[in-house]
Order: C-alpha cells, then sequence, then structure tokens
C-alpha cells in the first residue's frame, strides 16, 4: 500500500509537470488571453506573465520534489493524498486550459490551489521533520 501511494504520488508529479512544459510552448495561450486586435506590447506583457507563473510552478515543483526524495513526504500518507488530489486535478484542469485555450486569469487558479497548497504543506513536513525532528509519518 505504501508504495502504491508512493507511486501515485511521484506519478501525478510528473504528469503535471508535463502538462506544464507542453503549456510552455503554446503560443495559443497567449493568444488567448488577449483580445482580437492586440499590439506587440500587450502579447509580450502576458507572455511575461505567464513566463512568471510558469517560473513559480517550477519552483514549487522543487520544493515538492525534494520534499519527496528527502523520504520527508514519501511515506506521509496525508501529503501524498492530498499530492495525488490536487496534481491529478491540475493535469485535467491544465489539459482544459491547454486545448480549450482558456483566460489567463485561470492559470493563476490552478496555480494556487494546485501548486502552492501541496507545497506549503511540504514546507511545514520539512519543518516538522528536519527543524523538530518528528517522525515524517
Amino acid at each position: 500500500l505504501w508504495q502504491l501511494k508512493s507511486k501515485s504520488h511521484f506519478s501525478n508529479l510528473s504528469i503535471q509537470l508535463t502538462f506544464i512544459l507542453m503549456f510552455s510552448l503554446q503560443e495559443n495561450n497567449v493568444k488567448a488571453c488577449l483580445p482580437l486586435n492586440f499590439t506587440q506590447e500587450q502579447y509580450d506583457t502576458e507572455d511575461k506573465k505567464l513566463l512568471v507563473g510558469l517560473g513559480v510552478t517550477l519552483g514549487l515543483f522543487a520544493i515538492e520534489l525534494t520534499g519527496f526524495f528527502s523520504g520527508v513526504s514519501m511515506f506521509n500518507s496525508s501529503q501524498s493524498l492530498l499530492s495525488t488530489g490536487v496534481h491529478a486535478s491540475a493535469s485535467v484542469a491544465l489539459l482544459f486550459f491547454l486545448f480549450e485555450q482558456w483566460n489567463c486569469d485561470i492559470y493563476w487558479w490552478i496555480l494556487a490551489i494546485c501548486s502552492v497548497v501541496p507545497a506549503f504543506v511540504e514546507i511545514l513536513l520539512f519543518v516538522a521533520v528536519v527543524g523538530l525532528k518528528k517522525k515524517p509519518l
């Protein structure tokens, strides 16, 4: 059972990371955020906003993967359940975002709910295990 939780936790992290990298290659999503008649300056502004969101997302992934590979959260069933649920949800939401060309504001909601929350819990677990010397269970 523990192996299944760890594998699903890692698999969902990997799947969402793949969709995030696909998202970085989609200029259509930038155009979906703009009015029909847009200037190059507007395009550059929206492109920078989405690149910042992508950078923040990758940074949060780095936090989660560090906690996972260090063993802090690998066998924590609560974090595994939370991470698996939100990353699976984010994968589905990002697929819709990519292929349905949703408005760019929706990406920030996906980021806040599906990346910030598990990364914050990961940081709390890391502080509890490393700083307070609690068991990672």
